[in-house]
C-alpha cells in the first residue's frame, strides 16, 4: 500500500474525530500532489486495516469526500480521486487545518458541525425540521417509559420490542397497505443497521444488484462492501427502467429501489414499472429491496401505494425509518420478511444484533398507540409544502431561470437542475466552502447521464426572509466560482 496510507498517524485522543483526520488528509495528499487525479484509493475495508480503526469511521470519510468532489466511487471498480479537480486552485488554497482556511459562513444564522450535531448546515439534506420536534410531548414519554421500565435492564431482544413491532406493523397496514405480521417486522439501528442485516442474511459473494442510477452514495458503497456486484440501471421520468435491468442483468438477486420518491431524482416509479419490477422478481426467485425513506411526505396527493401491497409481497424486502418523519438521533429502522424468511432473519438477529435501546423503542410506541405520531405526520406535511415553495420562490428569485424545479412535489429535498454547460461539482464544492449543505447531482451518478443540478434540503429553513437569506448567499458562492 502507498505510504502515505500506512504513515497516516491518527490521534484519537485529538478533539477533531477520526474520519475528520483522515478527511484531511485525503485533502492534504491530493493538493500536495502524492494522490493524482483518476488515482484509485483503497477499499473501505483495506484502508481501515492499515489504520487499525473502524470501517464506519473509514465510510464517513470516504462519503464525505465523495459528496465534496475529492473522489469518485465506480461501483465494483473501487474509487478514485474525481478525475475533475482542478488541481491548480485547489494547490492555492490555504492547507486543511490552518486559520486562515474556515470559510465565511452565511450571515445570521448558526452553522452545523457534522461532529457535534448542533445545527444544521444551511440547506443540508436529509434532515427533518429540528425545530418543529415535539420536544416537550418528548421528554413526558420518555420519563414515563423510564418508570415504566425500571425493572427491564437486560439485553433488548434481538428482533426489536415486541409491542414496537406491532405498532409498526399496525400502521403500515392503515397507511402503506402492506399486509404483515409483527413477527415479520425487525427493528435495528438505522436505515444502514437494516441493510446490513438484510445484506448478512440473504447476500451472497457476488449476488448482481441492480441499483437505481443515479443513487444514494451509501447504499451503493455498503452493499458493495458486502461483496454484491452491482448492476447501475439508468432511472427517468418514469423511475427504474426495468427492461434495461433485465438486458443487462436478467438474472440478477436483487433490486433496491426508491419507489415513492426516487433518490436522488425525486421521481416516483409508475404503476406499470413497479408491476414489470414485481414479475421480473418472482418469475426469477429474486428479491426487490423498497426503501421506503420518506413516502409520508406527499405534497399534491395521497402517499403512493408501496410495492408489498400490490400482491407480491413474498419478493419484497420493505425498508422502513424514523429518521425523516422524527429524529435521526433515535436510530430506529425497520424491516419487513417475507413470512417464508422469518426464521432466516430470526436466526441473524440472534447472531448479528444487539438490539436497540428499549427506551426509545417503548417511546416511540407510545407515541403511535397514542396518536401523537398521526397528528405530527399531519403537521409536519403542512409545514414542509410550505416551506418547500418557499425555498424554491427564493431561489427563482435570485437565480431566475438558471435553475429549474421540475421534480414531483414530495420529500425533503429539492433538485435544482441546472444546464448542461454548468460545472454542478465545482460550484457545490463551492457552495460547501461557504458552509451551504448541498450536493451536486451529476457527483451521484454511477455510469449513465443524469444532467446537472444542486440538491438542496428545505425541511430547515423556517421564514421567508431565511430562505431570502440562503438563497442570496448561495449565489454568491455560486458566483464565486463562476
Amino acid at each position: 500500500m502507498n505510504d502515505f496510507y500506512s504513515s497516516t498517524v491518527l490521534q484519537p485522543g485529538s478533539e477533531l474525530p477520526l474520519y475528520r483526520q483522515v478527511h484531511q488528509r485525503f485533502i492534504r495528499a491530493i493538493r500536495q500532489g502524492i494522490l493524482l487525479p483518476g488515482q484509485r484509493v483503497p477499499s473501505v475495508r483495506a484502508l481501515a486495516s492499515e489504520l487499525q480503526i473502524s470501517r464506519n469511521t473509514v465510510e464517513v470519510a470516504y462519503d464525505l469526500l465523495i459528496g465534496e468532489g475529492y473522489l469518485e466511487a465506480r461501483g465494483q471498480a473501487g474509487t478514485v480521486v474525481s478525475p475533475n479537480l482542478n488541481l491548480e486552485r485547489l494547490q492555492k488554497q490555504p492547507e486543511a487545518g490552518s486559520a486562515s482556511e474556515a470559510p465565511p459562513r452565511p450571515a445570521n444564522h448558526s452553522v452545523y458541525d457534522a461532529a457535534t450535531h448542533e445545527k444544521p448546515l444551511p440547506y443540508q439534506l436529509g434532515l427533518p425540521a429540528l425545530d418543529l420536534f415535539p420536544h416537550k410531548l418528548w421528554a413526558g414519554l420518555n420519563t414515563r417509559q423510564l418508570r415504566l421500565q425500571s425493572k427491564m435492564l437486560t439485553y433488548p431482544a434481538p428482533a426489536g420490542f415486541q409491542p414496537l413491532r406491532e405498532a409498526i406493523a399496525g400502521y403500515l397496514h392503515l397507511s402503506r397497505g402492506v399486509d404483515c405480521s409483527p413477527q415479520q417486522v425487525f427493528i435495528t439501528a438505522g436505515y444502514r443497521g437494516a441493510m446490513t442485516l438484510l445484506g448478512r442474511t440473504l447476500l451472497r459473494p457476488m449476488d448482481e444488484v441492480w441499483l437505481e442510477d443515479p443513487c444514494f452514495p451509501p447504499t451503493r458503497h455498503l452493499m458493495a462492501e458486502m461483496g454484491a456486484q452491482l448492476v447501475p440501471v439508468p432511472v427517468d421520468e418514469e423511475g427504474m427502467r426495468v427492461e434495461e435491468g433485465k438486458a443487462r442483468a436478467l438474472h440478477a438477486r436483487f433490486a433496491l429501489v426508491t419507489p415513492a420518491h426516487q433518490s436522488p431524482l425525486g421521481v416516483s416509479l409508475s404503476l406499470k414499472r413497479r408491476m414489470e419490477l414485481l414479475a421480473w422478481a418472482e418469475s426469477h426467485n429474486a428479491f426487490v429491496i423498497e426503501d421506503d425513506y420518506d413516502s409520508e411526505y406527499r405534497y399534491d396527493g395521497q402517499p403512493l401505494p408501496s410495492l408489498s401491497s400490490l400482491g407480491a409481497s413474498d419478493n419484497v424486502l420493505y425498508v422502513g425509518t424514523f429518521s425523516k418523519v422524527l429524529s435521526p438521533a433515535l436510530r430506529l429502522a425497520y424491516l419487513v420478511v417475507p413470512k417464508r424468511l422469518v426464521p432466516r432473519f430470526n436466526e441473524s438477529c440472534h447472531t448479528l444484533n444487539d438490539g436497540c435501546p428499549l427506551l426509545s423503542q417503548g417511546v416511540v410506541v407510545d407515541f403511535i398507540k397514542e396518536g401523537h405520531f398521526t397528528r405530527h405526520l399531519r403537521k409536519m406535511r403542512t409545514a414542509y409544502a410550505e416551506r418547500r415553495q418557499m425555498v424554491i420562490d427564493s431561489l427563482l428569485n435570485e437565480f431566475g431561470q438558471r435553475m429549474n424545479f421540475s421534480a414531483p412535489a414530495c420529500g425533503l429535498h429539492l433538485l435544482a437542475r441546472l444546464g448542461s454547460e454548468e460545472d454542478d461539482q465545482l460550484l457545490a464544492q463551492r457552495a460547501r466552502e461557504r458552509q451551504f449543505g448541498v450536493a451536486a447531482l451529476s457527483a451521484r451518478s454511477m455510469e449513465n447521464d443524469c444532467g446537472k443540478g444542486l440538491l438542496l434540503g428545505f425541511a430547515n429553513v423556517a421564514t421567508p426572509e431565511q430562505a431570502a437569506s440562503l438563497a442570496r448567499g448561495l449565489r454568491l458562492s455560486m458566483e464565486a466560482a463562476h
